[in-house]
């Protein structure tokens, strides 16, 4: 079965700005996936720089709250 072409009045082949249904739509989903893209990259960043616990500290003595003098 051959594939038909729409064509307009004036015998030109429609396309996406003559189309705004088709165009709408797609317009939608674009704008959907870069939502969806700028909200994953962000939560990867906060994920990247998360808080990864206590570091292990080495305090000496003589600045303790009870300081040890030798």
């Amino acid at each position: 079965m051959d594939q038909q072409e729409i064509f307009t009045e004036d015998n030109t082949k429609k396309d996406f700005s003559h189309d705004w249904v088709k165009s709408s739509r797609f317009l939608f989903y674009v704008q959907v996936l870069c939502i969806v893209a700028f909200i994953f990259a962000g939560c990867y960043k906060l994920y990247e720089k998360r808080y990864k616990g206590k570091p292990d500290v080495v305090v000496p003595d003589n600045t303790l709250y009870d300081p040890k003098y030798k």
